[in-house]
Formats: structure tokens, C-alpha cells, sequence
């Protein structure tokens, strides 16, 4: 197996120095079928179409929740058959022992949960993330939106999978970790290199990346936003590949990859995880 996973026959829109990030522009549903090797783990973020004329609060300010073309809603139908599409492409890529990470909200888990049964992925946990700094809801008409979701699971039913369950376990105080995270969503340092609509705190990914995969296994992120996947892998020290299709996320992806060669900021970033502590104390780690 090759030390790179790559594209047949497409240049990379930016590679590190050491190879560990690799970021690809363009659309994944046609990229995938390049992707030369196999890699352990994909962590997902797609379009939850939700760009319907609403409004939010961000910073304390209202907001249109308007992201883009890409996230304008879609009927059932047609998210399930994308959702379908771009897991299968993903399934194929995978190791046989390899794992998928797919997060949303009510608007489009379900599709996804039914996608992965569907294609015979092993739903292994539904990470519930609660926030612990929620925007508020400026209806005052339900109950303020404060959770995502997040679907692990494996792609084969009877081959085995990692979890790296001591470590899970030292972080939650020594007690078995649960299915729920109190975690806060993005933070004023994460957006050092502009803002992008949806971007997870690395906190999130850090967990994920830390909980199903070793060092140097491979990490695909195939709607890879502002990059966060890729700077947890890195400073983990394992190996990434994304796929951006928007050019302006995909260029924030390579400035803040960039960003962490200056081992000051590296270290400035891992001062902010508590995960990260107990990496360096090597409590668990493998």
C-alpha cells in the first residue's frame, strides 16, 4: 500500500511539505472513484439544506441561515439519493476494518442513518454533541436547538473495528465514556483564517480522531469545509485527504494548514483541547 493516498490523474490544489495534507478542489461525488489506496477513517460534514430564508443568532447578532447554493434545501427524495451516492463512494475507499463519522441535525440524520443500514455499514453509536455555548432561539416558540449528531459506524458487520476505549475511558475521568459529548461549538481562535458556516470545533474532531484511529492511519474528510479535520489529524500525527468543492473554503483549508508549521501555533492549538493533554502525558495512547 502506498504511504500517500492521491487522485489518479489530479493535481492537488495544496500538499504539506511532509505529505500528511493533501486538499482536493472540486466535487467529491466525482473525485471519490479517483482516490488511489484506502483509507481508515472518513469523517463527514455534508450540506444539512438548510438555507431556506430563515434567520439565526451568531455573536449575538441575527443572521440569515443562508450558506450557499450548496445547502439550499432539497426534497427527501433527492437528499436521500444524495446521501446514498456519496456514502457508497466513501464505503468504497474504505479499509474493510475502517469506520465513517458522519455528522448533522434532525434535518438530515435520519437519511443518513438509512443510507449507511442500507449500503451495510454497522451503525455503531449516535454521538449526541451538546453544546455548551448554544445561540439562542429567537422565536421563544420550542426549545432552544443546542444538540448535533453524529453516526459512527463500520463498514463491514463482522470485521472488527479500532476504539481506542482506554484512552476514551482516561479522558471521562476514568469512567466509560458516554454517547454524549459536552463540547463547545466553534470558538473566536478557530477563526484566525476567515469564518465558514458550519465549521466544527477541533475539540470535536479531535475526540473523533483521537477515539477510532492510530498514528499514521489515513483520514478522509470528502466535504473537508475550512480544514478542521485535517489540522486534528496532523497534530495527532495522521495522515489527510480532503475534498472541498467551494473555492474559498478550500483556499482557508491550506491557510490554516500552513498555519500550525509554526510549532507556536501547534502547541497554542493543543493548549486548547483538553484531549490533548493526556496525548502528551501518553495515558492510553497508541
Amino acid at each position: 500500500m502506498e504511504s500517500t493516498v492521491t487522485l489518479s490523474g489530479v493535481k492537488p490544489y495544496f500538499q504539506s511539505d511532509t505529505g500528511n495534507n493533501i486538499l482536493y478542489h472540486g466535487d467529491c461525488m466525482a473525485l471519490l472513484p479517483l482516490l488511489n489506496g484506502r483509507v481508515d477513517v472518513v469523517f463527514a460534514d455534508p450540506p444539512y439544506f438548510l438555507s431556506n430564508g430563515g434567520f439565526s443568532v451568531q455573536s449575538g447578532k441575527i443572521v440569515s441561515v443562508n450558506k450557499g447554493e450548496w445547502d439550499k434545501g432539497i426534497s427527501i427524495d433527492d437528499m436521500y439519493a444524495f446521501n446514498m451516492k456519496w456514502i457508497g463512494l466513501c464505503r468504497e475507499v474504505l479499509t474493510n476494518n475502517g469506520t465513517i463519522w458522519v455528522s448533522g441535525t434532525y434535518h438530515n440524520i435520519f437519511s443518513v442513518a438509512n443510507a449507511l443500514a442500507t449500503l451495510g455499514f454497522k451503525i455503531l453509536n449516535v454521538i449526541t454533541w451538546a453544546k455548551t455555548n448554544p445561540p439562542p432561539n429567537i422565536s421563544c416558540r420550542y426549545f432552544t436547538h443546542s444538540t448535533e449528531f453524529i453516526i459512527w459506524a463500520r463498514k463491514m458487520a463482522k470485521v472488527p473495528h479500532y476504539y481506542n476505549y482506554e484512552l476514551m475511558k482516561a479522558i471521562n475521568g476514568n469512567k466509560q465514556m458516554t454517547d454524549v459529548w459536552r463540547l463547545p461549538a466553534i470558538a473566536p481562535w478557530e477563526k484566525t483564517c476567515g469564518k465558514h458556516p458550519t465549521q466544527k470545533p477541533l475539540s470535536l474532531l479531535s475526540r473523533i480522531i483521537l477515539a477510532s484511529t492510530k498514528k499514521g492511519d489515513r483520514v478522509l474528510d470528502p466535504f473537508c469545509g475550512s480544514g478542521t479535520t485535517g489540522i486534528a489529524a496532523n497534530l495527532l500525527n495522521r495522515d489527510f485527504v480532503g475534498i472541498e468543492r467551494e473555492r474559498e473554503y478550500v483556499e482557508m483549508s491550506r491557510r490554516r494548514r500552513l498555519e500550525i508549521d509554526n510549532p507556536l501555533t501547534a502547541d497554542s492549538y493543543r493548549a486548547h483541547i483538553k484531549d490533548f493533554d493526556f496525548v502528551e502525558r501518553g495515558g492510553g495512547i497508541k
